[in-house]
């Protein structure tokens, strides 16, 4: 097998690190001038900007702050504290049967137009969902069987059966002004260019191809916030120049991947320049196409994740910021469900050409006499791996696994897009492997559901919100309907357990390595940033709506 030697990997290093390092060391000392409380932000990595703040599509297709910013949930679920805090809802109960949630709404909240926030603006929303399938990206319509509201402050969700996990789905639904959006003749195309709502940032004060900039709302219904006077949003096409700007002093929060963090980001500026990055930014997965073949095959999966060498991605591709998956694909925000003998149980997680090659062989795949394998027609087995164009530590992960890919004989190539091209093809099922991301919701049995339930299969070509590789397995939606009841916590764990022994039996899709929750902060301007000290929210700017607690918190510097 052909590797990448100790050499190949100080180059790779150098080459990335070469440019940024020469750059700092022209502008040490360089600091960006007063921002005036305007935060700057990098977050999407696009060449130019697409003027659309649609909160009821799917995130890569809307700007950032549409979802936790603009628009606000009923209360968001805070990772790292493991709770439900109240935002546009100011609590819930369950009926004693578990398929009634009653819900009472925050007093005095108005839209930024100064209409009154109310119940019916939260049943107007789920009935878009209801009547355009496209936008129930959490598949509400499938477990929910009607919403109504019982005064202006109080509603009643009343569901198809009992579903405890469907919370958070219901809670974490962005919700739009019922007497904006009833004059809307297509929710799914409606842009949406000047956005009334409810979140802390409504206003667009500058659009440009560039740049675009949200001035905060005057009428928002939390006193005193938010502290900073709005948001910047520079276009930065790649990590690379992403960076290179966060160096520079002229980005105040990115949650962007940074190389070598400590040397060339922190020792810059250590008083100002911080980081962090736990675990629990969802697992990255190279999800296999199931609907087309050869990955339909269980024994192609397992072969294609043993061609892969994790502590070379980890090592090479993430500079050593997190490790390699197990068996489960749990990252550690589901750290206390995590089964050991399930985690053994998958031994195709482990790097193992010979056995990746007789599992080739096995599944109809030989070695022709030119190395390359090949099916019964001769066909030689091609199989490309998806990627955004200039997300540089996907990019050397990709290269990768294309390499080990090639090295087992399958005709592999790394294909870089522009992220909207990358996330149509993903949605849409237009490719045969590609990278991504996996939920990080309060339980497994989200993780899970999407990855391995049969409810949010999609045809291809038709737009998947979740289960973009279209595997589906009727023991899994067994196993999912018995959590979606589950009486306590010891019986989550136990059907915890049982879907990561099926996940680690079937092999789905690809686990990589659980992602880092991307955070690096310049507080030569704003404080407040979460820490490892004050974790009250994960730091990444992409985790929304969990974002909506750090952009709450964060302060200008001396205010």
């Amino acid at each position: 097998m052909t590797r990448l030697r100790w050499p190949r990997r100080r180059f790779l290093a150098a080459a990335l690190l070469g440019p940024l390092a020469s750059a700092c060391s022209g502008r040490r000392g360089a600091a960006r001038r007063d921002p005036g409380g305007v935060l700057t932000v990098s977050t999407e990595q696009q060449a130019s900007w697409v003027r659309n703040f649609n909160p009821l599509l799917a995130p890569g297709n809307i700007r950032w702050p549409t979802r936790a910013g603009i628009y606000e949930p009923l209360f968001i679920y805070d990772t790292m504290g493991g709770k439900v805090v109240p935002w546009l809802s100011s609590g819930f109960t369950w009926g004693p049967d578990k398929r009634t949630l009653h819900c009472t709404l925050r007093p005095g909240v108005t839209w930024s137009d100064g209409q009154p926030f109310t119940a019916d603006d939260v049943v107007f929303t789920f009935e878009i969902l209801q009547r355009h399938k496209a936008l129930d990206l959490f598949g509400v319509w499938s477990f929910l069987d009607d919403v109504r509201a019982t005064g202006p402050d109080a509603l009643v969700f009343s569901l198809k059966k009992q579903y405890v996990p469907g919370l958070v789905y219901l809670g974490h639904q962005p919700i739009v002004p019922r007497h904006v959006w009833r004059d809307v003749p297509d929710p799914v195309t409606f842009t949406n260019e000047r956005p009334v709502a409810t979140g802390p940032f409504t206003e667009i004060t500058v659009f440009q191809n560039q740049v675009y900039e949200l001035g905060r709302n005057p009428r928002y219904w939390q006193p005193g916030k938010p502290a900073l006077r709005g948001l910047r949003f520079p276009a930065y096409p790649g990590n690379d120049q992403a960076t290179l700007a966060l160096l520079h002093g002229e980005v105040d929060w990115a949650g962007n991947f940074v190389p070598d963090v400590e040397r060339i980001f922190v020792a810059r500026d250590p008083a100002h320049h911080h980081y962090w990055f736990p675990l629990v930014g969802g697992t990255v997965m190279l999800y296999p196409n199931a609907a087309r073949a050869p990955l339909s095959d269980e024994r192609v999966r397992k072969a294609i994740s043993m061609s892969i060498d994790r502590a070379l991605l980890v090592k090479v591709a993430m500079y050593g910021y997190t490790r390699a998956a197990d068996a489960t694909g749990l990252h550690d925000g589901y750290a206390r469900f995590r089964s050991p003998e399930a985690a053994a149980a998958g031994d195709w997680i482990s790097h193992d050409m010979e056995r990746a090659g007789r599992l080739l062989d096995e599944a109809g795949y030989p070695r022709r006499a030119d190395g390359l394998r090949a099916s019964a027609d001769g066909a030689p087995l091609t199989l490309d791996v998806h990627v955004v164009t200039g997300w540089s530590d996907w990019i050397r992960a990709a290269q990768i696994i294309a390499q080990g890919l090639r090295a087992l004989g399958v005709t592999s190539a790394a294909r870089a897009y522009d992220f909207s091209a990358f996330f149509e093809k993903l949605q849409k099922g237009a490719f045969d492997l590609s990278l991504g991301w996996s939920s990080d919701e309060p339980t497994p049995y989200h993780f899970y559901r999407d990855l391995m339930g049969t409810a949010t299969l999609r045809p291809l070509g038709e737009p998947a919100a979740r289960n973009w590789h279209r595997f589906g397995s009727e023991e899994a939606d067994a196993l999912l309907a018995a959590f979606e009841g589950a009486a306590d916590e010891r019986e989550e764990m136990r059907l915890s357990h049982a879907l990561e022994r099926l996940f680690a039996t079937r092999a789905p899709v690809i686990p990589l390595f659980p992602n880092p929750s991307w955070a690096a902060f310049n507080t030569r301007h704003f404080e407040g940033f979460p820490s490892a000290q004050d974790p009250y929210a994960k730091p990444s700017p992409y985790s929304a709506p969990e974002c909506l607690l750090v952009l709450t918190r964060i302060t200008p510097r001396g205010a």
